[in-house]
């Protein structure tokens, strides 16, 4: 989907009427409460749109139809679809934050990444959107402000943290996006019985033909998800956080002991020193 040039709202051919709003739409408040229909209202209606449709299907029409309005009656809130989609993604991004993190960085990390794994599953469409834009809301900040504050006690510099996040981020969200019937868009197959069981025999016919060993002794089943989606999810996970804690070990710098003197710089912790 390429971006709606300026000026040119979400779901129409043309240029807008009237001037578009100016500034980010994070900077932009909301339009009054008692105005119909609310912002709010809106990006409800379009995440419906998107979790049932997939993200292609979010329009200015069909969300007006959805809300029993006019498509006239949407478009002073937004400039570009862009905005309308920074917002379903921010609103979906809130159940990937946290109450409170995890103490030890690697029970954090995991938590994040499972609290987000959720978020991706129960709308695939972010994964999409977070392909086509950069995402970054309030909601989306905070778990990156999460992501980050995992890891503050390793001893990392900023590059290396920042590099963890999105490693994290990057493993949980493609898993997400690889997961059978995440795309709601139509015409998908993955939860279509007729065509799984075609695939199933297909894979079959294939294991037993000789020239797929490792297939064979494996199972086709496999290969088709669904059973195995959790386990590989759990198992990658804890792969990868044990290379990021190997790596950091080997890498962190110590933290600075205070100084004993006054005037005296602190230097690298001795054993027993506190």
């Amino acid at each position: 989907m390429a971006p709606t040039p300026p000026g040119q709202h979400p779901g129409t051919p043309g240029p807008a009427p009237g001037p578009a709003p100016a500034g980010l739409i994070w900077t932009r408040p909301p339009k009054e409460k008692r105005e119909r229909p609310t912002r709010e209202a809106i990006v409800a209606a379009a995440t419906d749109l998107a979790d049932t449709h997939g993200l292609d299907a979010v329009s200015i029409r069909r969300i007006a139809a959805a809300l029993q309005t006019r498509p006239m009656d949407l478009y002073g809130h937004f400039a570009r679809k862009d905005e309308l989609i920074d917002l379903m993604a921010d609103q979906a991004a809130a159940g990937a934050v946290l109450g409170q993190i995890p103490r030890h960085w690697r029970d954090a990390l995991a938590a994040i990444a499972h609290a987000l794994r959720a978020v991706c599953l129960a709308h695939p469409w972010i994964v999409t959107a977070a392909g086509r834009q950069a995402l970054i809301g309030p909601n989306v900040i905070r778990h990156v402000e999460q992501s980050l504050q995992a890891t503050a006690a390793l001893g990392l510099d900023w590059t290396t943290r920042l590099a963890i996040w999105r490693a994290v981020d990057s493993y949980t969200m493609g898993h997400a996006h690889l997961s059978p019937g995440r795309d709601h868009s139509d015409g998908t197959t993955a939860d279509d019985p007729g065509w799984r069981a075609a695939a199933g025999a297909y894979l079959q016919d294939l294991a037993g033909s000789g020239d797929f060993p490792n297939l064979a002794a494996f199972g086709a089943a496999g290969l088709l998800h669904g059973t195995y989606d959790e386990l590989t999810f759990e198992t990658g996970l804890n792969w990868l956080l044990t290379g990021i804690a190997a790596d950091a070990q080997a890498t962190a710098h110590p933290a600075p002991c205070r100084p004993k003197f006054p005037g005296v710089s602190p230097g690298p912790c001795s054993p027993g020193d506190t």
